[in-house]
């Protein structure tokens, strides 16, 4: 009996490869590795082409911190973050009836990679990113419109990415890069 031949493996993503990166800094600050390790691990994972070379470069160390998640949540009224706030790696927002409105553009983002979920019935909702932010939607699900959302022409590089997921019922999403 002969196997099928198997295709080529998969290769990484940069988000991956970024979430890698963040995990062996936590590590390293941490104190769960030196900085000799740290090092060495570094170079492996800016030089993975699969999955399984980056499950090496990581492997041994604490899962990653969950404490990095935070709710947001109201019934009816409004949903408010602006000014000088600490973004969060995994932010959900959750509204029954009401607006949101997360004001991005001079928050404190740690994160190279930071995911907000929204949950909201009905009520419009408005995000101000930076302005070298990089946006997707793609994982954002709408029941009456789509997001209002241009990309920037030029931006540049080493901006957070911010990934919008979720739930959108009656209600539009406004999606704006910062001016300064």
């Amino acid at each position: 009996m002969t196997s099928l031949p198997e295709g080529p493996p998969s290769l990484i993503s940069e988000d991956e490869r970024d979430t890698a990166v963040q995990r062996l800094q936590e590590a390293y600050i941490e104190g769960h590795i030196s900085h000799e390790e740290m090092n060495e691990r570094l170079h492996q994972v800016l030089t993975a082409k699969t999955p399984s070379e980056l499950v090496s470069a990581l492997a041994s160390l604490p899962e990653e911190n969950a404490g990095t998640t935070s709710t947001i949540a109201a019934v009816s009224g409004r949903i408010q973050r602006r000014g000088a706030w600490r973004v969060p790696r995994i932010l959900k927002v959750e509204s029954a009836l009401g607006r949101v409105h997360l004001d991005l553009s001079r928050a404190v983002i740690e994160h190279p990679v930071v995911d907000i979920e929204l949950q909201l019935g009905t009520g419009r909702a408005k995000i101000t990113v930076p302005r070298d932010a990089i946006v997707d939607v793609e994982d954002l699900r709408t029941g009456w419109k789509d997001p209002l959302y241009k990309t920037r022409r030029r931006s540049r590089p080493g901006g957070p990415k911010i990934r919008i997921s979720g739930t959108m019922g009656l209600g539009r999403l406004k999606i704006r890069h910062a001016r300064r």
